[in-house]
């Protein structure tokens, strides 16, 4: 008997291999109820098993499983995936992938629930984590971001060395310590996880730390020994008396308030013999008779007793208000606080950071749209009304180049110039039929002006319609640089200030290192002078008008990138140009680089304080600059010589 039981001992040890070598099949049949008939439960035994198998064709068998084209054959219980359908079913192997025919009355369908099949999709993560095509890496690691479940980190983390891309590995690392700080086994994990979490920008990153720290409102006699107290609400301070006497309530440690509803109610239902509760009808008519009659049915039984004020103040009293965090442990909150502060500051600088980029970015649209006005303005204090036109024609010059020269990079390349030229020349001819015959009488110049402002906008809207036209910047400056997830500034912007220190260093080198600029600064400061020196002040206030219009041209162009253009671009630019002008200094470029400088900033400054209303945003600015202007007349750089006095 023992030679018989030792040789059936050692059959059985030799023959493993064969004897218990498993399919996907075998898998299948040894959970045949939980696979026909899943359920939220009961499919966990399932997926578990098929993933420590590591078979590949049960990758092809949860997606069927979870779209619901799995089906067994009655006839001898075995699963298979349905192919098609029609007279008869076709069928594919599980294992083989072999096709088949079959009766569809001898098939029975698995229609997993969306509970389910969820369990599914994350079991299919943790399979397409090492899968040989990136993209289905890349979804999955996606998939493990949107769900953040526990049950996520162990595949995470294991597949992580063996990632060949070196962005998706990052990628996963950093996923894996938010679900580490979240779901790791030891506390001294979790902190090491949250600690490599501090400061970080990213959003995800902080949502995971507010989720460690998200609290829970409790109320009790004294604080569980056991509580992670996050806060002790004071009564009166933290929390009024009545939302401390309604969480008493919701706790069931006192009875419920008796409304004035609830009083008449009963009054109403117990009404006999023209009395409640002993009480005349025609006595209920103050609250001190109804209250009366209350207080005598729920003293017999009929209603609930009230509670009065000194019951409501003792029962306050005896009980500790408090917030106490979900999560149980206090070292791991104390972590995710310190982390979490850190964030926050970081969050905050990198705020300020970007708020100031946006202010650089605005001052330096607001300087290309003023530098021309201030040298027709500084040289031969002509109040331009129609500067904003001219910056118009920018735009439009631009808006019809493209259409000429699809390639936008080539495109913006020859308006640039064009632009300069057209609005140039239209400056010239406005100075020589217009203004020369109105210098030194500023209110008719100021009208005549405002009047061709109009008429310029009209004739735009006759030649190129009412309707908004597309500057479109050429694909290299598309998107923006991001420097984190909160600074961030667009490749236009970049390209508008950039273009803009280029005006600042042509502009000095024309006027400092130029015969022009020497006879444009001689009769800036004593035109009666330079007349005298053999300059013709007439020639440079028209070399000077037609030079300023030129720059606004060119502007427009930049800004027609950036902004919307239409007749009326114009407009939303010339009050902007004028108190950049003002503010900074008549007639110098540096006062006019501080002006729009001061300007940028103040107005993102103001728009931070009150993000939803701009208009009042702009309306505070304007009234900061009319205080300036009485405190510092001639601007922040004031002009020198003698036209400084005039």
């Amino acid at each position: 008997m023992l030679r018989l039981i030792s040789l059936a001992l050692a059959l059985w040890l030799t023959v493993p291999a064969v004897a218990f070598s498993q399919t996907l099949q075998d898998i299948l049949q040894t959970h045949r109820g939980e696979v026909l008939k899943p359920g939220r439960q009961s499919v966990g035994v399932v997926l578990d098993d098929l993933v420590a198998s590591g078979f590949p064709q049960a990758v092809p068998f949860l997606e069927a499983w979870r779209d619901r084209e799995i089906v067994q054959r009655d006839s001898d219980g075995l699963f298979f995936r349905v192919i098609a359908e029609g007279d008869t079913v076709t069928l594919g192997d599980l294992d083989t992938g072999a096709e088949l025919q079959a009766a569809e009355d001898d098939l029975t369908e698995s229609r997993p629930n969306g509970g389910v099949r969820r369990a599914i999709g994350d079991a299919l993560v943790q399979f397409q984590l090492s899968d040989p095509d990136i993209v289905r890496r890349q979804a999955a690691v996606e998939a493990i971001a949107r769900s953040m479940d526990a049950s996520q980190l162990a595949p995470l983390q294991a597949s992580i060395d063996a990632e060949p891309d070196p962005a998706l590995k990052e990628t996963k690392t950093r996923l894996a310590g938010m679900l580490g700080a979240l779901f790791a086994d030891k506390t001294e994990t979790r902190i090491a996880a949250i600690e490599a979490l501090s400061g970080d920008l990213s959003v995800d990153v902080r949502a995971v730390l507010n989720r460690l720290l998200s609290t829970t409102a409790a109320v009790a006699a004294t604080v569980p020994g056991d509580a992670n107290v996050a806060q002790i609400l004071q009564v009166g301070t933290n929390i009024t008396h009545s939302e401390a006497y309604a969480r008493l309530v919701a706790a069931e440690r006192a009875p419920a308030l008796v409304s004035n509803d609830d009083i008449r109610a009963a009054l109403v239902a117990n009404i006999a013999d023209a009395k409640v509760g002993g009480v005349p009808v025609h006595a209920l008519g103050t609250d001190a008779g109804r209250w009366l009659a209350y207080d005598k049915l729920a003293a017999e039984g009929l209603a609930p007793p009230r509670v009065k004020p000194q019951a409501q103040a003792d029962a306050v009293a005896a009980h500790v208000f408090y917030t106490a965090y979900i999560e149980p442990d206090a070292a791991i909150t104390d972590a995710a606080r310190v982390a979490l502060r850190a964030t926050e500051t970081n969050v905050a600088l990198s705020q300020a950071i970007d708020l100031g980029l946006d202010a650089l970015s605005l001052a330096s649209i607001y300087f290309l749209a003023a530098i021309g006005l201030a040298i027709t303005f500084g040289v031969m204090g002509v109040i331009n009304m129609a500067h904003g036109e001219f910056i118009m024609m920018g735009a439009y010059t631009g808006f019809v180049v493209q259409q000429f020269v699809p390639d936008y990079t080539l495109s913006i390349i020859i308006a640039l110039p064009l632009a300069f030229a057209i609005t140039f020349g239209a400056g010239v001819a406005m100075e020589r039929l217009v203004i020369r015959h109105l210098y030194h009488r500023p209110l008719e110049t100021l009208l005549a002006t405002f009047g061709i402002s109009i008429a310029l906008q009209q004739l735009a809207k006759n030649i190129f319609g009412t309707q908004a036209r597309p500057l479109t910047s050429p694909e290299w400056l598309d998107g923006a640089l991001m420097f984190n997830d909160v600074i961030a500034i667009s490749y236009i912007r970049i390209a508008i200030f950039v273009l803009a220190l280029v005006f600042l260093a042509v502009i000095l080198f024309v006027l400092k290192r130029t015969r022009l600029g020497l006879e444009v600064r001689a009769v800036t400061q004593n035109p009666g002078m330079a007349a005298s020196m053999g300059i013709n002040p007439d020639r440079i206030n028209m070399l000077t008008f037609g030079l300023g219009s030129g720059i606004a041209g060119i502007a427009g162009v930049a800004i027609g990138l950036y902004a919307k253009v239409t007749s009326e671009m114009g407009a939303d630019y010339i009050v902007q140009s004028f108190m950049t002008v003002v503010v900074g200094g008549v007639g110098n470029v540096w006062g006019t680089l501080a002006g729009a400088s001061l300007i940028g900033f103040l107005q993102k400054g103001i728009e931070w304080l009150n993000p939803s209303n701009t208009l009042a945003a702009q309306t505070y600015m304007i009234l900061f600059i009319i205080l300036f202007i009485q405190f510092r007349p001639k601007g922040i750089v004031a002009l020198k010589g003698r036209a400084a006095a005039d």
